[in-house]
């Protein structure tokens, strides 16, 4: 199969390269899918650069990519939920960093897969499965529901956008930073957006007086903020910072979950949730895709399509 690999870590693209690698095993318990999209992530370039090598080990060459939609084309034994012909999304992280999704194809574990949502495009699904689970673990955690105001720090990002309306489904209010350009988006989500910097304290406290009653940090870097316009008895999470959880915050790292992601998927059906898709590249075009997602501000998911 065609794949996009490197065989070292390197802070930069200079390692990647697309060519043949062997076709995955499939082994008990696991669904080969045949990659129609692949979301990319910020981590996917993190872990390129080895920077969560004391965390998890890697095997090379490493295929990048925890995300994928696709088509089943085999399953292995006493694997019942799947058939050949079934079109399926998966956060495909492993235990092992090796088999990613920017390939034609990878095996996943048939209890980390769900149904593609019949009204999103391949592209729009390839990008939802770890931003969805980590904006919706992040709100499970939270606890939000209609009697809570939510401050979402990195709104208009892949996560951003689909925790506000994750959350906006639930009935809660939020607040949303973003670069002014992306305030319509915002609106349009149903959150009420704020210009992030200096003075955002200031600029929160004017439509929320008494404080916010949730946060959630997706960006990093925005502690000292979320515990200025925190409540008492406010609570916090972070995706990007794990010092939170020395300032009674949670630090948020989301897991595979094909149950999660049926949730995502009934949402996504009934109308309440969508993916914002900033733009899309081939296996041939990963490195242009990983410097798009480092320049940071990109409103919405970059997706490769194999």
């Amino acid at each position: 199969m065609r794949a996009a690999s490197y065989d070292s870590y390197a802070a930069d693209n200079s390692r990647l390269r697309v060519g043949d690698l062997p076709d995955p095993r499939v082994g008990p318990g696991q669904v080969l899918v045949e990659v129609r999209a692949a979301g990319v992530n910020p981590v996917d370039w993190k872990v390129m650069s080895g920077g969560l090598d004391p965390m998890m080990e890697g095997l090379f060459p490493i295929i990048p990519g925890w995300d994928v939609a696709g088509v089943v084309t085999d399953r292995g034994p006493d694997t019942p939920e799947f058939a050949p012909g079934d079109e399926v999304i998966a956060y495909a992280r492993k235990d092992v960093v090796r088999a990613g999704t920017f390939a034609q194809y990878v095996t996943v574990a048939a209890d980390h897969v769900a149904r593609r949502p019949a009204g999103l495009s391949w592209a729009q699904a390839g990008g939802l499965p770890l931003a969805g689970l980590t904006g919706q673990r992040s709100l499970d955690r939270l606890d939000v529901g209609p009697r809570d105001i939510l401050l979402v720090h990195g709104a208009a990002g892949g996560v951003g956008g689909l925790t506000v309306q994750l959350a906006v489904a639930r009935g809660t209010r939020v607040i949303g930073t973003a670069s002014a350009a992306n305030h319509e988006y915002l609106r349009g989500l149903g959150a009420e957006p704020v210009e992030y910097g200096d003075g955002l304290v200031e600029r929160v406290r004017e439509i929320a007086p008494g404080g916010v009653t949730a946060v959630a940090d997706l960006i990093g870097g925005q502690l000292a903020a979320t515990l200025a316009v925190l409540a008492p008895g406010g609570r916090h999470v972070s995706i990007a910072d794990p010092t939170v959880e020395r300032h009674g915050g949670h630090w948020i790292w989301v897991r595979p979950d094909g149950a999660g992601l049926a949730r995502l998927t009934e949402l996504a059906d009934a109308g309440k949730l969508t993916v914002e898709v900033a733009g899309t590249y081939g296996l041939d075009q990963v490195g242009a895709a990983f410097d798009h997602s480092r320049a940071g501000h990109t409103r919405g998911k970059l997706v490769i399509t194999p």
